[in-house]
């Protein structure tokens, strides 16, 4: 029998405030409304919105009008001036760069299991390592990226990448690695008879299924065109037809950094600056003569007519007693390719890139210098190899339910590596150097993974042994044979 707390007063007062509660608690639609508006008016999408805009070029500097000051001392804007718009990519340079250095070569998978590395290869194709490139160039440009794991109508595992703006997390933990939801908030072009429109649509995904809406502007309307409650995934077997959910949210997120901010925000006011500074002097080349006329008593009617028989005739009248004086004017080049300069560097350095338009990269650097050329990209690379690895590892608890489910075999206890072949710039002479006077120290194996020219280790181990095969027929059998992938001696050669 349960014990009253504090009599019954105080017990009947505890039950009005949990059933008050109850009435006053929002529903998951009125949750979701909140969510969703909390999210369009939030700085995070906002840069996730100038990340991309900025990859494209799209800068700031092209909204730019040109204006002076008028003759009531505000600034007006005019029409007979240059206003150039000079946009640099470098937004687009690092973000490629970043890439191209970590995903730009294919991703080495490794385990013992031969069925599942098997497996893996065959999830791992083309495809999935294009999609890795893509997910990174979203991550960089908006700070996070996300997959969302589905069949297909073949009925194959899928990985979409979604549109980071379209996802909104609903995370369990402070750390944003557990999610509790995901709401996507998307738009898609309907036809209705002749007249193409756009409907909005708002879906709720979570641990039990998806939810779907349909955006009006009274609110959420169930989607039953969609599927307005569904699970994640329809299982079938020979007799039966299941509704099946994976128990986790099947969405996956891939971060640029912790704190899952884009590059452009780091660096944004820098390429501004740049493109300001670059427009303006180009601006004053065009717009500013090579001096200014001192006229008096000048035989003519206005200004403007003086000026246009300067720009026309080189030459002007003057009546007794009138003259024409020239000031010369100059333009700092030198103040503006030191602010120009210091405005490049400081791109680079706090956007963690190579400048390959640097002196020092230009100088046939040995491998020494390239690394530290190099440092500050291998370090953003790292850590967003980082959270990457974290990433993976979440895919691959889906995959693995999914092979369950499909061969029966339960591969979750085997141990698996994703390794990230970096695809910088080399002192090739030097490594192969080092390869040589390596030799006999460690195994063959390890001296051709570590070769510039080799991409596949297995298939150029195969063919040193082929190789070494031959040149033992030439003896007519004479001599012991070996496996070259234990060797350590130098007659490996």
């Amino acid at each position: 029998m349960p014990i009253p707390f504090g009599g019954s007063e105080a017990q009947r007062e505890i039950e009005r405030i949990i059933i008050q509660g109850a009435k006053s608690a929002a529903t998951d639609e009125q949750i979701i409304q909140l969510e969703v508006g909390e999210w369009k008016r939030s700085d995070k999408r906002k840069w996730m919105i100038i990340g991309e805009r900025y990859y494209r070029n799209n800068t700031d500097i092209k909204d730019r009008t040109r204006t002076v000051i008028g003759e009531s001392g505000a600034q007006e804007q005019v029409a007979n001036l240059a206003n150039n718009k000079l946009a640099n990519g470098f937004i687009r340079k690092l973000v490629d760069q970043k890439v191209g250095y970590l995903l730009g070569r294919p991703m080495s998978i490794q385990t013992k299991d031969e069925q599942y590395d098997e497996e893996l290869t065959n999830l791992f194709d083309e495809d999935m390592m294009q999609r890795l490139q893509s997910t990174g160039k979203e991550a960089v440009n908006k700070g996070i990226a996300w997959w969302f794991i589905f069949y297909n109508e073949q009925f194959n595992l899928s990985f979409k990448k979604m549109n980071s703006e379209e996802i909104i997390p609903i995370w369990a933990d402070e750390a944003h690695t557990v999610l509790d939801a995901v709401i996507r908030d998307y738009q898609v072009t309907v036809f209705e008879g002749t007249k193409k429109t756009t409907v909005r649509k708002i879906e709720w995904w979570d641990k039990m299924g998806v939810r779907r809406y349909v955006w009006s502007g009274s609110g959420l309307i169930p989607d039953v065109e969609a599927g307005a409650e569904e699970a994640h995934f329809t299982a079938y077997s020979k007799t039966d037809k299941l509704a099946m959910n994976w128990g986790k949210v099947p969405f996956i997120a891939w971060k640029y950094n912790e704190e899952e901010q884009p590059l452009v925000e780091i660096i944004k006011e820098l390429v501004d600056d740049y493109d300001r500074n670059k427009s303006d002097n180009s601006n004053n080349l065009e717009d500013l003569p090579n001096s200014i006329y001192i006229v008096s008593d000048y035989d003519g009617t206005d200004a403007a007519e003086f000026r246009k028989n300067i720009s026309i005739h080189r030459l002007a009248f003057v009546s007794n007693g009138g003259d024409i004086k020239t000031i010369q004017l100059e333009i700092d080049t030198e103040a503006y390719k030191n602010h120009q300069d210091s405005n490049r560097k400081d791109i680079y350095e706090f956007g963690r890139g190579v400048d390959t338009q640097s002196v020092n990269f230009g100088s046939a650097p040995s491998g020494v210098a390239l690394r530290f050329l190099y440092s500050d990209l291998e370090l953003d690379a790292s850590l967003i190899e980082t959270q990457f690895q974290t990433s993976l590892s979440q895919l691959l608890w889906f995959i693995d339910v999914h092979l369950y489910n499909t061969t029966g075999k339960d591969y979750s206890k085997e141990k698996v590596s994703f390794v990230f072949n970096r695809d910088m710039v080399i002192d090739e002479s030097s490594i192969i150097t080092n390869i040589r006077d390596s030799e006999g120290i460690i195994s063959k194996e390890t001296q051709v993974a570590q070769h510039p020219w080799v991409t596949d280790v297995q298939a150029e181990m195969e063919r040193l042994e082929k190789q070494y095969q031959e040149s033992l027929s030439d003896y007519d059998g004479l001599g012991s044979e070996r496996d070259v992938g234990k060797e350590n001696s130098s007659t490996a050669e």
